[in-house]
């Protein structure tokens, strides 16, 4: 699971700055804003439910 969240997040990135260079590809820019932050909420989410497995 840590892959793909590493993927999405490499993904959401490339997204960024496509859709920041260029505005005929403006839609990018959502989609890699949106992306962006399902990573970061997966990795928080995986982040936490690991720091509770080994303090208990």
């Amino acid at each position: 699971m840590n892959t793909l969240l590493i993927i999405a997040g490499v993904v959401a990135i490339v997204f960024l700055l496509v859709g920041g260079f260029s505005s005929a590809l403006n839609w990018l820019l959502w989609v890699g804003i949106v992306l962006l932050v399902v990573a970061a909420i997966g990795w928080l989410l995986s982040f936490m439910s690991g720091r509770r497995g080994h303090t208990v």
